[in-house]
């Protein structure tokens, strides 16, 4: 088993506060509630709720813009205490101070989420355009207007948009909790080179990149035994979580879950159908490539445990202090810009790295205060994490293009919010196979694939599932079995004969925490997007470097001001048609091939 020589850093958050403990924390906690009671009393002087519509007056625009300006100021001052206590939370959650003080920011989020709904209310009351026509303040934010008052249409009466709000702590936002401290605390006994090992989940799972195949499929078994006895909770918590969604989808006029997801993702169904048209026509595709990996790893066909094995050697230690050096350089072949923040991140210990009891799963990039950010991920020795530090670092990149804006125009839906993650992470990529010998080109490619074919093959076994699960939770509640076979399904179904069909993964619907989101349903179409419309962006990179370049970072700074098909436009794409999404995923067929011949040459 391969270990990192370097010690891994913990993120530090001494320049916000001294800890949770602290004055200042308290201090700033005090303020965030006390610009809530302002806001609610500028809410009620200017009577922002339901109301009938009105002809626009010179005092509802002056109400207009001091509302904005004000809202806008309160989303920035509770962004930095809320990502703060959250940095706490991800990485311990034993730390039950750190639960005490998020549970603070839920109960004041609550009256947030209420000004939110009233504010949706109001704007669907107001002749928006002409508000647009009259009011600098609402030219700006004229994207986040329309889409506002198309989101009116879709709400309850105050009343009950009031009460569904307090429900959700003691509802799906519990539930999800519930989620996240059962399964960051699982232990689970595992042997390793015949010695019996406790191991926190997280470490367990990265064991699936181990070179060594028995140790990979104990870790499998170690994993999916941990599951089991997990799965009580994590169904009971499943079923509330997605009973909730679909009772509010329900009664706020939504034709499913899925129609609400699609609005929040600032796509239509014509987008999502014509990606998913194109990824299931890769599949065969991607089932050549899991057999090719069988040939080089000497099996007759993959097993789950073997779907992160590493194929080829890659002769470079990437030791964490390596990545580090090489996303910098690589960051800089594109601009200075890039490889100036990176270093800025590195240096001012944004990151947390090492994998430790308690921490979750995963990998995330957290805006903590204008262009700053932090980033989280479970490092290990392997090109896979270079590549996810670099993908979380796009995200950053993209925080620090967005500084400029206000709260309201930043918010950027999960299908535009992985453009510059996949981006850089591509870089990064292509930069590693310039000079490789063929076992690091090998080694690369398979990289590569691996991280397509779990964004289109896995990702679309997860929507499958979720739809599913959705559509069967209008009945009632699911059994564990039933969840695991629901999910087994949809692998056999995308995997198809790419896989061991014996040896597959029931109990994903219990490790992905994205299902666990009562505010993301659907929270894996988006990554699919994100993939191959960075792939796409990526090669007019390469066609037109220059160019490209001069459209780039306002395009990244704009993700917020339209829907994604417009944005596309400004590139010449149309991600309302199939050919867009078939053109990235032939770059992945080109991976495919030079793998497969790789595999056949060996």
């Amino acid at each position: 088993m391969v270990a990192t020589t370097t010690k891994l850093p913990h993120w530090d958050m001494t320049p916000f506060f001294p800890g949770l403990e602290s004055p200042e924390l308290d201090s700033a906690i005090a303020g965030v509630v006390h610009s809530l009671d302002e806001m609610e009393a500028l809410f009620d002087r200017h009577g922002v709720g339901e109301r009938e519509p009105a002809s626009l007056h010179d005092e509802t625009v002056r109400a207009f813009e001091e509302v904005v300006e004000q809202f806008n100021a309160l989303l920035e001052e509770r962004l930095t205490v809320a990502a703060y206590i959250q940095t706490f939370v991800a990485t311990n959650s034993r730390d039950d101070l750190a639960q005490a003080r998020w549970s603070e920011m839920q109960q004041n989020g609550v009256r947030l989420s209420k000004l939110s709904t009233r504010f949706t209310a109001w704007v669907g009351s107001l002749d928006v355009d002409a508000l647009i026509e009259r009011s600098k303040v609402a030219s700006d934010h004229a994207f986040m207007l329309r889409k506002t008052k198309e989101g009116a249409t879709h709400l309850m009466s105050p009343q009950e948009e009031e009460l569904a709000a307090e429900l959700r702590l003691s509802g799906a936002s519990a539930w999800g909790k519930l989620h996240n401290n059962v399964t960051s605390q699982l232990i689970v006994p595992v042997e390793i080179d015949g010695e019996p090992r406790d191991m926190a989940m997280s470490a367990v799972r990265n064991l699936a990149y181990d070179p060594d195949r028995d140790v990979r499929r104990r870790a499998y078994e170690a994993e999916l035994a941990a599951w089991e006895r997990a799965a009580l909770p994590a169904a009971a918590a499943l079923n509330g979580i997605k009973g909730e969604v679909n009772t509010l989808a329900k009664r706020r006029r939504w034709g499913s879950a899925l129609d609400e997801a699609l609005y929040d993702s600032n796509i239509d169904r014509q987008t999502l159908d014509a990606m998913m048209e194109a990824a299931h026509e890769s599949f065969p595709d991607f089932r050549r490539y899991l057999h090719a990996k069988a040939r080089a790893l000497g099996i007759e066909r993959l097993a789950w445990y073997d779907i992160f094995a590493p194929v080829g050697a890659d002769e470079r230690e990437w030791d964490y202090e390596d990545a580090t050096g090489f996303i910098v350089e690589q960051f800089g072949t594109y601009s200075g810009k890039m490889s100036d923040f990176a270093a800025r991140a590195f240096q001012e210990g944004w990151i947390d790295a090492e994998p430790r009891s308690g921490k979750r799963d995963g990998a995330f990039c957290m805006g903590i205060r204008r262009e700053v950010s932090r980033v989280f991920l479970n490092y290990k020795p392997s090109f896979g994490s270079v590549s996810t530090l670099a993908h979380e670092l796009g995200h950053g990149y993209h925080n620090l293009v967005k500084a400029e804006r206000t709260m309201l125009q930043k918010s950027t839906p999960m299908t535009l919010a992985e453009t510059a993650s996949i981006f850089c992470e591509t870089i990064v990529q292509h930069a590693a196979m310039k000079g490789a010998s063929r076992e690091e080109q090998l080694a690369l490619l398979e990289a590569s694939l691996q991280r397509s074919c779990q964004v289109v093959v896995d990702i679309t076994s997860r929507f499958l599932f979720e739809k599913r699960l959705y559509d069967k939770r209008l009945e009632r509640e699911l059994s564990i079995d039933e969840l695991s076979n629901l999910m087994l399904d949809a692998q056999k179904e995308t995997y198809g004969d790419g896989l061991d069909p014996e040896k597959l993964h029931p109990y994903m619907w219990a490790v992905k925490p994205h299902y666990y989101r009562p505010e993301l349903s659907f929270y894996n179409f988006p990554y699919m997007f994100g993939l191959l419309f960075g792939l796409g962006l990526y090669a007019r990179y390469k066609e037109e470097p220059e160019g490209f370049k001069r459209g780039y970072d306002d395009l990244l700074s704009s993700t917020g001001l339209d829907d994604a098909a417009t944005l596309a436009s400004r590139f010449g794409i149309d991600v309302r048609t199939p050919a867009f999404w078939r053109a990235s995923l032939d770059i992945v067929r080109g991976e495919i091939e030079s793998f497969t011949a790789l595999v056949a040459g060996s």
